[in-house]
């Protein structure tokens, strides 16, 4: 069994570089990598307003990161968490290996992505990611906590149904 580092998309620039924020998301899966050289990495994300797909934004900074193409399952259609996570569920259940996920998102955005991948049954690891602010104001952060408290229970939701329409 092994472990799953998923990487979850954030805003790519109009020239296809990485946000403060992806940047952050990309560095604590390098990371993770350099203490667990048996990782195996999904970015996950599609393309976004900046009309680049995240995960491969995501791709591309973990190879440039000294990542192994090998080790990088790349989910390129996700609009959001919640898409994230079923669809990057789909891959980790036919690939039938996973022993624990590791989630790298921005913090505030952790605890939603652990929840959802422990409903489905998963052993998940919330890892020490990189932090700042960039140009993100208090006001601004404090949107995003609040997006959370209220998208966190709803998704919870949405996938408990979900999973029990499947019969899992």
């Amino acid at each position: 069994m092994r472990d799953y580092v998923i990487i979850f998309g954030a805003a790519v620039r109009s020239d296809g570089r990485p946000s403060g924020s992806l940047r952050h998301r990309i560095e604590g899966a390098l990371a993770w990598a350099a203490r667990h050289p048996d990782a195996l990495f999904i970015p996950t994300g599609g393309i976004g307003e900046s009309g680049f797909a995240e995960a491969e934004v995501i791709q591309d900074g973990l190879a440039k990161g000294g990542i192994a193409p090998a080790r990088i399952v790349p989910e390129l259609q996700a609009r959001d968490t919640l898409e994230s996570v079923r669809l990057c569920d789909a891959i980790l259940r036919e690939r039938g290996d996973c022993g624990r996920v590791i989630c790298c998102t921005s913090t505030y955005h952790q605890p939603r992505c652990g929840l959802l991948f422990r409903i489905l049954g998963y052993k998940v690891v919330l890892p020490d990611m990189p932090q700042g602010l960039g140009r993100l104001s208090r006001g601004a952060l404090a949107g995003l906590v609040l997006k959370e408290v209220i998208a966190t229970p709803y998704d919870a939701l949405l996938l408990l149904v979900m999973r029990g329409r499947r019969g899992r």
